[in-house]
């Protein structure tokens, strides 16, 4: 696809700045890290332990639609070991490394924390930016009793790109993963994964020109 052009790029933006919940930090449980292809999703999940937000740190993902391409790792394996070099010490982190998508994530966890007979009632939740809502609304549906806030790396969307930590994702890929987490909050709701998120009318015109420019590789069938 073409360099991005201003037009293409304030699309982005509106996507990227929905898909943020902007939940205030308070501190909880434990953090649980939704692993994936981004790096830097471990690293905020550590700096977050080693700021005292929580006392356990919980990473969970095997491989997932993207990273059975690039990966032979479980992703959980790779997070919790970019947290120990990063001071994380490894009694306080627990990995939960077979899951394949977001709902599993939870379910997972849920099921490795009754295991360990660990009672967590607070989670902060942490993801790629573009993730936040999605989610938040998969944590709410699965585990609705627990209560949870989401962050993620605090980057604007161009920092996001120009210091990405996956070369092997170009900016057209991080759109069009963009553009299909919008239509999963948008279809997913009545398939049972997610609650309903709001999703204003120029939040889904932007998606719609995104499609229609070639952004929609990443969509799931419906």
């Amino acid at each position: 696809m073409s360099e991005m052009t201003p037009y293409i790029h304030d699309l982005a933006v509106k996507l990227w700045n929905y898909h943020h919940t902007n939940h205030p930090l308070t501190k909880a449980d434990a953090i649980l890290v939704l692993c994936s292809h981004d790096l830097r999703v471990a690293e905020r999940g550590a700096e977050l332990f080693l700021e005292g937000w929580a006392p356990l740190l919980i990473f969970s993902g095997g491989l997932g639609v993207i990273t059975r391409f690039m990966w032979t790792e479980p992703e959980a394996d790779m997070f919790a070991r970019i947290a120990q070099d990063m001071g994380v010490p490894a009694e306080h982190i627990l990995i939960e490394n077979r899951s394949s998508n977001t709902g599993e994530n939870v379910q997972f966890t849920r099921q490795l924390l009754a295991e360990r007979k660990l009672e967590i009632d607070k989670f902060i939740v942490v993801q790629k930016p573009y993730m936040e809502r999605r989610s938040f609304a998969t944590f709410r549906k699965v585990w609705p009793e627990k209560q949870v806030i989401v962050t993620s790396p605090q980057d604007s969307f161009d920092d996001y790109l120009s210091t990405y930590s996956n070369p092997e994702l170009t900016p057209d890929d991080v759109i069009s993963i963009m553009v299909g987490d919008l239509q999963r909050i948008k279809i997913y709701p009545e398939k049972g994964f997610q609650i309903p998120q709001e999703i204003p009318d120029d939040v889904w015109q932007a998606y719609e020109a995104l499609v229609e420019a070639g952004y929609g590789r990443h969509l799931a069938s419906v």
